[in-house]
């Protein structure tokens, strides 16, 4: 293993898609845009454009001359087509198995055993394609920023990505789950007759400056970032605290009062895994533990 193809796996993993022949596999990465201008009111297309440079400077001793680069208004694409047979589309095969895209992807087990880099390099690979920094997506304070990943209908891939990050000693600040209790807590919209507004995609939350040693690759989220993150370790610090023990805390390290939410008669709703089928959560954390994101995880 190497960085390079670590950071290559985080991003078939994070948003790519696997389409297998019967003697050629194609692998297609999306980078989503959402925004046509970025933080600072600069055209998102533009800054892909040039991330992909760098990316393709990454990627590209990987998969040669085949790299293929797509743009439309709100998305880009990388792609590439190999034999089945040969050595690097095997490897990616190894890591992914059966997979056909992000949707029924694992992060495999053997990702875990990666060196402290290479994992960084695969959670990078991952958040170029998932993840997003706004200064709207705030935590109470407008200076208390966040960075969130949005990972579609894969409960299992959240739990993958929340260890892997725990493993290299970043703590998820939250999981906005794609469960009843959580995204209609409290039966508004169910109420309004929107039965099934809760499925969405799952939200897994950092804390800006935690996350700020990792970085993006993608240009403008990393500007944005930069910025972000030094401007919530000034608050903090002004505030007279020490940064780390506001932002380094996971949540089986913190007490704190849990709000009681009413049933939802979505609860066993098929959508949802079988072994959380069928139970009540007041908080994302208890979906967490239940799941497998806790203290001692799959990969301690």
């Amino acid at each position: 293993m190497n960085n390079e193809m670590a950071y290559l796996l985080g991003m078939i993993t994070g948003n790519g898609e696997i389409q297998r022949g019967l003697n050629e596999t194609t692998i297609v990465i999306e980078i989503p845009h959402k925004k046509l201008e970025t933080e600072f009111e600069k055209d998102v297309s533009v800054y892909v454009k040039a991330s992909i440079t760098d990316i393709r400077e990454v990627i590209e001793p990987l998969v040669g001359i085949g790299l293929r680069f797509n743009q439309s208004k709100n998305v880009s694409y990388i792609s590439f087509t190999k034999p089945n047979e040969d050595y690097l589309m095997r490897e990616i095969i190894r890591y992914i198995g059966g997979a056909t895209s992000h949707n029924n992807v694992r992060i495999s087990p053997e990702v875990f055993k990666f060196s402290v880099d290479e994992r960084k390099q695969f959670i990078k690979g991952f958040a170029d394609v998932t993840g997003y920094i706004r200064r709207s997506n705030y935590f109470f304070d407008k200076k208390m920023h966040r960075v969130y990943f949005e990972i579609p209908q894969n409960w299992e891939l959240v739990t993958d990505f929340c260890n892997l990050l725990k493993s290299v000693d970043i703590p998820v600040q939250n999981i906005d789950w794609a469960h009843p209790n959580m995204r209609d807590g409290n039966l508004k919209k169910y109420n309004e007759g929107k039965t099934d507004f809760w499925k969405k995609e799952h939200q897994v939350k950092v804390w800006a400056n935690e996350y700020e040693p990792i970085g993006f690759a993608v240009i403008h989220k990393n500007e944005a970032l930069e910025e972000f993150a030094q401007e919530q370790i000034l608050y903090i610090e002004s505030q007279h605290k020490k940064v780390s023990d506001v932002t380094h805390r996971y949540y089986w390290e913190m007490v704190g009062k849990k709000k009681i939410k009413p049933e939802h008669p979505a609860e066993s709703d098929e959508f949802i895994p079988e072994e959380i089928r069928g139970n009540h959560y007041d908080s994302w954390k208890e979906i967490a533990n239940d799941l497998g994101y806790k203290e001692n995880g799959e990969e301690d």
